[in-house]
């Protein structure tokens, strides 16, 4: 048995509405098969200096995409490598420019914050366009609407702490000895963050989930703002409470270490002489609390945002219910980190397809239209979904 199918967790049943009916969506891949694939791209990619990615993503996609049975129908995925790579290429040119500017002087950075500032909404949008219409169900394509305008309004609250950044970054003219105004600054600007965050997130879920579409079918999102606020006060009182018990937790066990060893013999003299161990094990340490404190609020995070998302997105004829428990997934997450420890990162493909079962599994459509009469409507306008549009530039940046 591959090891990665002994989770045993299974989604609660979702409402069913009258006159729906669930479509189940499950998934087929195991470790196993996933690692060939994992290791010969990340060896193809190491030894090509990464240009092997766009090849290395749709491999990795289909085989994810080609086990996700929705209904018993599998999904498939038809991106071209080739055009994948050009998108890839003008993301790399973008990033290297950003870097190389940020060496010949602040202007430059800053201008190279704006421009890509400028740029990447327009690639968001290609990159979502581009990963929709290349995939499919029952020989339908899927397909991405939005607007460009759209996506700049939608990343709008991101630039606004962005380029503050930037202009102060400017403005600092001796780094090593920074005054007082500037740290003032800079606390305002991360707070204006901190409040702008979920709105930030709401903003761009919206744009995503208003959007798709399959055939004359169109998702929109029904929550506001403040379902986001809500969510990220609860994460926030979670992992204040985490940092709390991991406090507690670390203040005994370090009691019971100098007890321990204080009854050994050890004195300080001792503990000077082996410095070296000492910095490793209090390094280990440190790296274990930090483990601990994301531990938990990680999981929460991740399982209540989803359920929240995707439980509030629905069209006419379909709605989504989301059933991603928190308990199961910290679970399933500290068996996976701990086991890529153990393995020095090889149980990592493991890891992601249980990681993805759990995740796709717990999402349940509860279709109330009719899938043949859609397949129809979408016959009979030679639709193809949106092929075209998503075909600027190749460009998939995962998002």
């Amino acid at each position: 048995m591959d090891i990665d199918t002994q989770d045993t967790w299974k989604p609660t049943a979702a409402p069913q509405a009258p006159g729906e009916r669930p479509l189940p969506i499950r998934f087929t891949g195991s470790g196993s098969e996933y690692f060939r694939i994992w290791i010969v791209n990340l060896l193809l990619s190491i030894v090509t200096l990464s240009l092997y990615h766009p090849w290395a993503k749709v491999r990795r996609l289909r085989y994810f995409y080609g086990n996700t049975l929705v209904d018993g129908q599998a999904l498939d995925f038809h991106g071209n490598p080739l055009k994948m790579l050009r998108g890839y290429l003008l993301v790399g040119v973008l990033v290297v420019c950003y870097s190389v500017a940020g060496q010949f002087s602040k202007v430059a950075a800053v201008v190279a914050v704006v421009i890509f500032a400028v740029v990447f909404p327009a690639l968001l949008r290609a990159s979502m366009q581009f990963r929709l219409a290349n995939t499919s169900w029952r020989g339908l394509r899927f397909r991405f609407s939005g607007s460009l305008g759209g996506a700049y309004r939608a990343m709008l609250p991101l630039f606004v702490p962005t380029l503050l950044f930037a202009i102060l970054g400017m403005e600092m003219t001796d780094p090593l000895h920074p005054p007082l105004w500037y740290f003032k600054a800079i606390g305002l600007v991360f707070l204006l963050a901190f409040v702008l965050a979920p709105l930030v997130w709401w903003n761009f879920k919206r744009y995503q989930h208003d959007h798709y579409g399959l055939g004359q079918w169109q998702t929109k999102l029904t929550m506001g703002p403040g379902s986001m606020y809500g969510l990220t006060f609860k994460v926030i009182g979670v992992m204040v409470l985490s940092g709390i018990c991991v406090a507690v937790l670390a203040a005994i066990l370090g009691a019971l270490f100098a007890i321990v060893f204080g009854a050994a013999g050890f004195d300080k003299e001792t503990f000077a002489q082996n410095r070296a161990l000492m910095s490793v094990a209090i390094g280990l340490f440190v790296l274990a609390i930090y483990f601990f404190t994301l531990i938990v609020p990680v999981p929460y995070a991740m399982s209540r945002s989803q359920n929240l998302i995707w439980s509030n997105t629905q069209c006419a004829e379909v709605r989504f219910d989301s059933r991603l428990l928190f308990g199961p997934l910290t679970g399933l997450t500290v068996k996976n980190w701990l086991l890529m420890v153990v393995t020095l990162g090889l149980y990592f493909p493991f890891a992601a397809v249980s990681f993805y079962r759990m995740r796709v599994e717990s999402i349940t459509p509860q279709l109330g239209g009719d899938i043949d009469r859609l397949q129809a409507q979408a016959a009979a306008a030679g639709d193809a979904s949106g092929d075209a549009a998503g075909d600027f530039f190749g460009i998939d940046i995962g998002l």
